[in-house]
């Protein structure tokens, strides 16, 4: 059956004006034809996705619905499934299509991805896949000059709505792909702008700059390759007009950059940057422009929700804990039956999956309060289970075949199977039952012959038994003389010479046998 295609998702002018039943009715039918694609094959979903130009206006008009948060008035039913279900959607055209749509690798479409889906797990290592792209790096090229260019040409303005949409974009896709960050930073002309645009714009836009500059500089750090060269050289670069009201001293001042600078730049770069650090250390916890200040984290109370499944398989939604974190916390409760999976989890979490720091204070008692307070015996809840989605429907299940089992042994085949053995010699119980024990040993018809058994025992040998060949002279690899006595005989002559002597003794002086003597 062939889809049809999907409906723009209107503004927010136009739903207004829709009634909550209508609006349902919307909802089910984009969540239909939304499910309805991500359960074709690979390579109908591909020529789907390419042909239909319906989707790609869909989700571009569902997504920046998402970003201005303006459908909230009227969300409807079935609002959170299509939200998944669109994610979904995204997730599968960038990670499975080999030609991406153009409109999948434009700016501002990614941008508004991160805004809208920020708390997924699955959507950082996806973005950053993305970028390694030769169009994607191409089309960011282009922003970026547009980027720069709008920077120097904003201060002087009195409408910063557009900035701020900017601005919030850019800290938004920063925070989900720092690979962005990386290509932002290439070159001195994108934070030349930062710094000049940081010094005529106002205060709330200025908080933004300082979320910007400081995820870049994040993003050198942070990288599987730390570039600290790159990062010291425009850190020297802004320091050298560095004063109290720059964006790098907003930076230093607001954010923990310079810790995580000391406490991470390693090797001949260290040298390098020790100058630096002194100086802008200067900055550290003086800012007059303070960020937000973070909420603490208040105990959610659980409301029986279980972690989210990914029922089409395309690898979107994380799937509980990684096998290594898994045999961490099997190797833990080896040696501390009593601790629950949850206990452990948290234990591993707040150390980093070190294991053995998790022991080590586990055996001292010193964990900290926040720990100690909790309940150690906590298990990791089990997901519920889901059913299999059908995904051929209209085909009925069949049972395959039952065959009776047989078993086969030596008499198969044999005169009673082909029924050939006479009559005659089939009996029931004992062939002869007048026949007892004692005639049986009377009756000597089938005895032995007795000259039979004489003649055997005459044949046997008794004498002719294995001889002892352990002194044979092949055997003791000499010649043995038999004239020399052995050592038997010599000891008897030995013994008869002594008794001899004293008895001539005793009779010549019995006194020398005397005690006293």
């Amino acid at each position: 059956m062939k889809l049809p295609s999907f409906a723009p998702f209107p503004p927010a002018n136009l739903r207004k004006d829709i009634v909550p039943e209508e609006w349902a009715l919307c909802l089910d039918a984009w969540l239909f034809l939304a499910e309805g694609h991500l359960l074709l094959s690979h390579e109908a979903f591909a020529a789907k996705v390419s042909k239909d130009p319906s989707v790609a206006e869909f989700l571009n008009t569902y997504i920046n619905s998402e970003t201005l948060q303006v459908h909230d008035t009227n969300p409807g039913p079935n609002a959170r499934s299509l939200r998944r279900a669109c994610y979904l959607l995204i997730h599968r055209c960038l990670s499975e299509m080999q030609k991406k749509p153009p409109w999948l690798l434009n700016w501002h479409f990614l941008a508004d991805l991160s805004i809208a889906y920020a708390n997924r797990s699955s959507l950082k290592p996806l973005l950053q896949g993305l970028w390694d792209i030769e169009e994607v790096q191409d089309r960011s090229q282009k922003h970026k000059v547009s980027l720069i260019s709008t920077l120097e040409g904003a201060g002087n303005k009195d409408d910063h709505s557009d900035m701020d949409t900017t601005l919030a974009r850019v800290a938004a896709l920063l925070r989900a792909c720092p690979k962005y960050g990386e290509f932002l930073m290439r070159g001195s002309d994108f934070m030349d702008a930062m710094s000049t645009f940081y010094g005529l714009t106002v205060p709330f836009l200025k908080r933004k700059l300082v979320v910007i500059m400081y995820r870049c500089f994040l993003a050198l750090i942070d990288s599987l390759n730390p570039r600290y060269s790159m990062l010291l050289d425009h850190l020297y670069g802004l320091d050298s007009s560095a004063d109290p009201h720059s964006l790098l001293s907003a930076v230093c001042s607001s954010t923990p950059f310079v810790r995580k600078l000391r406490d991470r730049v390693t090797g001949p770069d260290a040298v390098r940057a020790e100058k630096l650090i002194q100086q802008l250390s200067k900055f550290e916890g003086t800012g007059t422009l303070p960020l937000r200040p973070k909420k603490p984290a208040r105990k959610r109370a659980d409301k029986g929700k279980g972690k989210e499944i990914d029922d089409y398989g395309h690898g979107a939604i994380d799937q509980g804990l990684h096998i290594h974190k898994m045999s961490l916390v099997t190797q833990i409760q080896d040696l501390f039956p009593d601790l629950g999976s949850a206990f452990v989890v948290k234990l591993l979490d707040e150390y980093g999956d070190d294991m053995e720091q998790v022991t080590a204070h586990l055996l001292d008692d010193s964990l900290p309060s926040h720990l100690k307070t909790l309940d150690r015996s906590e298990n990791i809840p089990q997901p519920p289970s889901q059913p299999a989605t059908d995904l051929a429907p209209h085909l009925a299940p069949r049972t395959s075949p039952s065959f009776p089992p047989t078993r086969r042994n030596i008499y198969d085949n044999d005169a009673f199977d082909r029924l050939a053995i006479s009559p005659s010699q089939i009996h029931r119980g004992l062939k002869d039952s007048s026949k007892t024990a004692d005639t049986v040993l009377q009756d000597r018809s089938s005895a032995p012959n007795k000259a039979a058994i004489l003649s055997a025992l005459t044949a046997f040998d008794s004498d002719d038994d294995e001889r002892d060949d352990t002194y044979d002279i092949e055997d003791v690899g000499g010649t043995v003389d038999a004239a020399l006595p052995g050592s038997d005989e010599v000891d008897a002559d030995l013994r008869d010479k002594n008794e001899e002597a004293l008895s001539r003794a005793w009779n010549l002086s019995p006194e020398v046998f005397e005690r006293d003597a």
